[in-house]
């Protein structure tokens, strides 16, 4: 039998390996989305995405190998997928008829750990940081999608079978058929076989026409044995009609940002125009997901909690960065994920001055967001925030910092945190005409740059008619500082033309002239710092990093949740049947709930061991037991769940211990001090 030491070396270099594994991997798959987005050669393509296959057998093998040198760092799912169903955490939506993927109910100890769990993030993030909290519809007009890109870009091409009408991705059909004509052909030719490989790779680019040609082209069959209908466009986005005339197209919310973005001005009011500020909201967001799968990690209904920082983007420092910068988080830069493969711990001032992080407020939310995962219970040794790659961000966004949470699913990114710059208030002003803007007061008149305009009314109004007003609007908002105006002016001087907003401008229409003038204050359109929560992930991670099985009783599961967030704060048992021992059980659990504190009792005659096995399965931390000596010492037992150890105190006292323990005020090690341990046996 190998000793503890040497399967921790083999471990531990086995895992150097995958982390400078994975760095190739990361990179070779970056390699490839930028080859796939120059539109380069298909021999090209091909021979990269052959290169990252292989790579990821290889890690597939090491990871395989880790796992069989040290079976106890293994996750055993059968039991913890039994105990989450057994007491009802989670359950298929609509079982008995059947159930529908991605859809899940939370039973009643699930309901409640989200509940508090939600309860500590508001407390956490809209209280402690004075954020501006809105509730807004889940229904979405369609106008408002459109400008936003998620009509656009929530996009898949997919196929019905035309007898029963299931849908399926047209692409992916594709890419399993030339995986299983392979497969099925070891002896194939080389080249017969990097001819399918190539148009396996550019499956999902071709147009429906070819899609459907390459279907037919390879048999691809329904389930019904017929072939598949045409292909067609299939939004992830659930579509609905809004009122009785069928003409107001609608959406289910992808998000819950939107709503927050489209009140920016009002919100900006609330505040008193104080910059910069935030807006908060915690609601449901739909999506619907062709392939849902990995439980709560890909579900067509969820919970988000989003916050939109709006700052001034010339200056994103934040007040209490201060109070967060010696924290310290776990980061995997960009350059790390293509290099050495290994995080790093830094402190968070650390990683803003050095530029690994773009600014203080973006970092600020990272420390708030580990702080809020210890809080809740998370283990820290399963936390990280990754950045994403150039070829992973959006052409707006300034950085990106994905928190991910270890789960035996892997990396799961369960927390966004994106500089997301003026974008989504560019785009919805620019879609409504209405000035998404701040403004900041100067303590003393600044000199500016402008451009004095000077339009020919009749030039304009001749060609742009009703919208003679929006342009001229359109070119003085731009005048307002040069630096905006001098490339229009450069166009037109150069070629006579220029578009702006959609308008085609010529230079016979305005003149203008480069001047300067004193402004008491200074209009901009606020950046937008996002961190965005996946409640329901975070929710299955905490219950998976809570789990575990007692070392004496491999059968005896326990769900290690903090009180802060378990679904009961204490359980009261009483040790027998008995009218008078019973009548003081109901007395404690009133005293306990008037604390406003959930509380479970449970009177059955299962011994007490039995009963206290129960509550810890839904993790219940503390158990109050009322035996015959409490009818006359008035004092009871309070049990402690991970240690099982208890102590002995007066009735009076429980209320104010278990609401101090719940509320992080008592420790159990400054209970142990205080009132005398007693030894039970729980068999």
């Amino acid at each position: 039998m190998a000793s503890t030491n040497t399967i921790a070396e083999g471990s531990a270099a086995l895992q150097d390996e995958l982390d400078a594994l994975n760095a190739k991997i990361t990179k070779q798959g970056s390699h490839v989305r930028a080859l796939k987005k120059a539109s380069s050669s298909v021999d090209e393509i091909s021979s990269a995405v052959d290169a990252l296959k292989q790579l990821k057998l290889t890690a597939e093998t090491l990871r395989a190998k880790k796992e069989l040198l040290d079976p106890t760092a293994q996750f055993n799912r059968k039991s913890f997928d039994e105990l989450i169903l057994r007491k009802m955490f989670i359950v298929p939506s609509f079982e008995i008829h059947g159930g529908v993927k991605g859809l899940f109910d939370l039973g009643p100890p699930a309901c409640a750990v989200k509940a508090a769990m939600v309860d500590v993030w508001r407390k956490h993030f809209v209280l402690a940081e004075s954020m501006l909290e809105m509730e807004c519809t889940c229904l979405t007009p369609e106008a408002v999608l459109k400008t936003s890109g998620h009509v656009d870009r929530f996009t898949d091409l997919m196929v019905k079978d035309p007898v029963s009408g299931e849908c399926f991705r047209a692409d992916k059909l594709l890419e399993d058929a030339i995986d299983e004509l392979i497969e099925e052909n070891p002896d194939m030719p080389a080249a017969e076989k990097e001819g399918h490989l190539r148009i396996q790779i550019q499956a999902d680019a071709f147009s429906p026409a070819e899609l459907d040609e390459q279907l037919v082209k390879y048999g691809c069959k329904a389930p019904s044995d017929e072939p598949y209908g045409p292909s067609f466009p299939f939004n992830l986005m659930f579509k609905t009609s809004i009122g009785p005339e069928g003409t107001a197209v609608g959406f289910l919310r992808p998000e819950t940002a939107q709503g927050l973005f489209v009140n920016f001005r009002r919100l900006l009011d609330a505040n008193a125009q104080k910059m910069p500020f935030a807006a908060a909201q915690i609601g449901l967001g739909f999506r619907n997901e062709i392939a849902p799968r990995s439980g709560l990690l890909r579900v067509r209904e969820f919970c988000m909690g989003e916050i939109e920082h709006f700052v001034n983007p010339d200056d994103k420092s934040h007040p209490n960065f201060s109070s967060v910068a010696s924290k310290e988080l776990v980061l995997f830069g960009r350059d790390d994920q293509l290099g050495s493969g290994k995080t790093k711990t830094i402190a968070v001032g650390e990683a803003v001055s050095t530029g690994l992080v773009n600014n203080e407020t973006l970092a600020y939310f990272m420390a708030r967001t580990q702080l809020f995962m210890e809080k809740i219970g998370m283990d820290p040794t399963r936390l990280r925030f990754r950045q994403h790659l150039t070829t992973e961000m959006a052409h707006y966004a300034c950085d990106c910092w994905d928190l991910e949470i270890k789960s035996s699913y892997g990396w799961v990114e369960c927390v966004g945190h994106a500089d997301r710059a003026c974008y989504d208030l560019l785009v919805h002003g620019k879609a409504t005409k209405t000035a998404m803007e701040a403004t900041l007061k100067l303590d003393e008149a600044r000199e500016v740059e402008v451009a004095k305009l000077k339009f020919n009314r009749k030039a304009l109004g001749k060609t742009f008619k009703a919208d003679q007003r929006v342009v001229a609007n359109a070119l003085e908002g731009l005048a307002e500082d040069w630096k905006d105006f001098e490339p229009i002016a450069t166009a037109l001087e150069t070629d006579g033309t220029t578009t702006v907003d959609g308008f085609e401008i010529t230079k016979e229409m305005l003149t203008w002239k480069k001047t300067s003038k004193k402004v008491h204050e200074i209009k901009f359109t606020p950046s937008v710092i996002e961190p965005s929560f996946g409640m329901g992930r975070i929710l299955y991670s905490l219950l998976e990093h809570c789990f575990y099985q007692r070392d004496a009783d491999e059968q005896r599961c326990v769900m290690k949740f903090k009180p802060a967030v378990a679904p009961h704060k204490c359980a009261v048992l009483p040790i027998s049947s008995g009218a008078e021992v019973n009548a003081l059980v109901d007395e404690i659990a009133a005293e306990l709930m008037e604390c406003d504190m959930s509380t479970r009792v449970d009177k059955s005659t299962a011994a007490l061991g039995r009963r206290y096995a129960r509550v810890d399965e839904i993790g219940v931390p503390f158990a109050v037991t009322v035996d015959f000596d409490s009818l006359t010492d008035g004092s009871v037992t309070l049990r402690e769940r991970d240690s099982m150890a208890q102590i002995r105190l007066p009735k009076s006292d429980v209320a104010r211990v278990v609401f101090d323990f719940v509320h992080g005020r008592f420790t159990w090690e400054e209970a142990i001090a205080k009132y005398p341990v007693v030894q039970v046996k729980e068999d």
